[in-house]
């Protein structure tokens, strides 16, 4: 899963946090996004590779610093689309999600012993203070969300390039 969404990152060409520190408003909103994307990549592994254990155990140590990151990531889809935000930051969540299963899947049986480690560092952290800088550190947000803190802050899956057309040979 890792694999293909760091494919999908160069395939994209972009450096995320450059792209993150320019487009977000606030250093709150920046760093919101990288938490809930360290928290979409461990429910990921929760489901696909058993770890519900250590999930539960970041839930509760984290409680109140992701509780405080919700209401972060609420109060910018509020303020982006009004009346809408709620639908939109749960589409983005559940996009979010479908875009690291996806990954998951596709680097199949590797998946799992390649990146369960992540749960040994996150709960080893000795403050809950350190949560933001961790997930800033993991380089987790997909270069494939277009416009995070902008326009469409939207799961998008890059496209794979278009293959050349054939050469023709002129005789």
């Amino acid at each position: 899963m890792r694999g293909l969404i760091l494919g999908a990152a160069a395939l994209c060409g972009l450096a995320l946090q450059p792209a993150l520190a320019q487009r977000c408003s606030t250093q709150a909103e920046q760093s919101a996004f990288e938490v809930q994307s360290l928290r979409s990549e461990l429910m990921v592994l929760a489901t696909g590779c058993g770890e519900d254990q250590r999930y539960n155990a970041f839930m509760r140590k984290f409680q109140p610093e992701l509780q405080a990151n919700e209401r972060e990531m609420n109060a910018f889809f509020k303020k982006k689309y009004g009346r809408a935000g709620q639908s939109e930051h749960d589409r983005f969540i559940t996009d979010l999600a479908n875009l690291r299963s996806r990954a998951g899947t596709q680097l199949g049986t590797d998946f799992c012993p390649r990146n369960s480690q992540i749960f040994s560092e996150v709960l080893a952290l000795r403050s809950p203070s350190e949560l933001s800088d961790f997930a800033a550190g993991k380089d987790l947000v997909p270069a494939a969300v277009v416009d995070i803190c902008r326009d469409q802050p939207r799961v998008q899956v890059a496209a794979a390039p278009s293959k050349p057309a054939p050469k023709t040979v002129k005789r």
